[in-house]
């Protein structure tokens, strides 16, 4: 049953995104070194524009995992407000 304050509180996986940037980051700044050992400077940019991106990404998600349960509930938060508590 559908409440109407799903945006409200909705959850993030945030851990989950934590690790697969970080694991993108290592992947992207390993191709950016082995793309420039052997002469791709074309595919180096590309790799270093993504270990960009990727350590954006990251920053974000560390600073909205520090910033509390608020942002990160913990499993005995429920996602949503029971329907007989109106």
């Amino acid at each position: 049953m559908r409440s109407g304050n799903e945006p409200v509180t909705a959850r993030s996986p945030l851990r989950l995104r934590f690790w697969l940037s970080l694991w993108g980051l290592i992947w992207a700044a390993a191709g950016t070194a082995l793309f420039s050992l052997a002469d791709r400077p074309g595919w180096a940019a590309a790799c270093g524009a993504v270990v960009l991106l990727a350590a954006v990404d990251l920053a974000v998600i560390i600073h909205h995992i520090h910033q509390g349960p608020h942002y990160q509930p913990g499993p005995d938060v429920p996602p949503y407000e029971p329907p007989g508590s109106r």
